[in-house]
């Protein structure tokens, strides 16, 4: 998978979390990240593969947003592979 896929899945994955209260309260309190830091966190380089993380970590999330989006499981998981600190073997040049 490309980088911009996976950036575009985890950008859908974010928009999917932020959509629940329920998860963006449960995501905030495991990443430790203010509501109000949202946007600031997301230009950082790992940011994404958190998101992708935190998704995965829980398979019935996984599955509600993966029916939600449309996107596969593995797919998921791939995206997470492809994002800058996603993977020990990511490679960050350009």
């Amino acid at each position: 998978m490309q980088r911009e896929e996976a950036e575009s899945i985890a950008v859908s994955a974010l928009s999917f979390v932020a959509a629940e209260p329920e998860l963006l309260s449960r995501f905030l309190a495991l990443s430790g990240i203010e509501a109000a830091d949202i946007r600031r966190a997301a230009a950082e380089p790992g940011f994404l593969a958190g998101v992708m993380q935190f998704i995965l970590a829980h398979e019935p999330t996984l599955l509600r947003f993966s029916e939600a989006s449309g996107i596969a499981p593995a797919a998921v998981g791939a995206a997470l592979a492809a994002l800058p600190h996603g993977a020990a073997s990511y490679d960050i040049q350009p």
